[in-house]
């Protein structure tokens, strides 16, 4: 049977592990979704760390059951240790993850590799986007806590450098998505719900988008969108919220282009797989080259850190398996 190679992923609301062999072509995921009390507009880290402690070995059962000899055929184990690969970045809920992992490299004597919750989000719309094919790109990091524009290179030992550009000054494009949706009765997160109700919308309203040397802000785009509630039809707010986002993200793409020559772009995060934000960045950014996870790769998962884990012990012959065109 072919070995192995774990990844682990405590985020803000999910709890993910995902198994992957040494061609790349198979994949076996568990993952759970943190509880979100009705109403509410998030968790605090220690409520979501005591659901990460509670869903791990559940979710660990799962992947033994389905998984044929996994405990032996696992050959390292990778982990999500912080938000972004940058000092001081750090959250709590990564650390049940962390101590999970290295509990099970220990136990089997298998390597531990650790990685950014962000540098998982890369690896696993790198290696569902096959794209971009250059060791230098953009990439876009859209979710409920990021929404930054980064400078992405990828070294011969796979390890991600990632130098930030732009991003939001205030609220995040997940947090203007969740606050607007919640504030329409949706539960949180809100987005795949708030999404489903745009299908309805049959008016434009136009939510003013902002940016200026590679800052956004959505902030005021809150406002004004909390400001329609019991004026406009609540599928055309939501409607106006995506273009917003996708208005204000095409805005920071451009910038970022003219600030590195770059035209490559991966956008990742659970915010990249609204299918109105995905459609105004290609229609408005149809010169360049973007490069989309599906939307099961781009929402939190471990698949990253599964594919990471498996190049960082493997090396050339497994990244020659998941992305053959990449010139690395």
């Amino acid at each position: 049977m072919n070995d192995l190679f774990l990844g682990i992923d405590t985020s803000n609301y999910t709890t993910s592990m995902a198994v992957m062999d040494q061609s790349a072509k198979y994949i076996q995921e568990a993952q759970e979704l943190l509880s979100v009390a009705q109403g509410k507009r998030g968790l605090r880290q220690s409520e979501a760390l005591f659901q990460h402690v509670t869903n791990l070995p559940k979710l660990m059962e799962k992947l033994s059951d389905s998984v044929p000899n996994l405990a032996a055929r696992i050959k390292a184990v990778a982990a999500t240790t912080s938000p972004r690969p940058v000092v001081g970045s750090y959250m709590p809920v990564f650390l049940p993850g962390v101590g999970f992992g290295q509990g099970i490299s220990s136990l089997l004597h298998v390597p531990f590799y650790a990685l950014s919750h962000q540098e998982n989000h890369i690896w696993a719309g790198l290696y569902n986007s096959q794209g971009p094919s250059k060791k230098r790109f953009l990439s876009l990091h859209i979710s409920g806590g990021t929404t930054e524009l980064v400078l992405v290179q990828i070294d011969a030992a796979y390890r991600v450098t990632i130098d930030q550009l732009g991003g939001t000054k205030d609220i995040h494009a997940g947090q203007f998505v969740d606050r607007v949706g919640v504030a329409l009765g949706l539960p949180f997160p809100a987005g795949t719900d708030l999404e489903e109700m745009t299908k309805k919308s049959q008016k434009e309203i136009i939510i003013p988008s902002y940016h200026k040397e590679g800052q956004i802000s959505f902030s005021g785009p809150e406002t004004a969108a909390i400001r329609l509630i019991g004026q406009e039809d609540p599928a055309d707010i939501g409607y106006a919220v995506f273009q917003c986002i996708g208005r204000t993200l095409a805005k920071l793409i451009r910038w970022g282009k003219t600030q590195t020559g770059e035209s490559q772009v991966l956008i990742v995060g659970g915010v990249a797989a609204n299918s109105h934000i995905r459609q105004i960045l290609l229609q408005r950014l149809n010169s360049y080259h973007l490069f989309f996870a599906s939307p099961r790769y781009s929402v939190d998962n471990s698949v990253g850190a599964a594919v990471f884990c498996g190049l960082a012990h493997s090396g050339v012959d497994f990244f020659g398996n998941v992305f053959p065109d990449t010139c690395i």
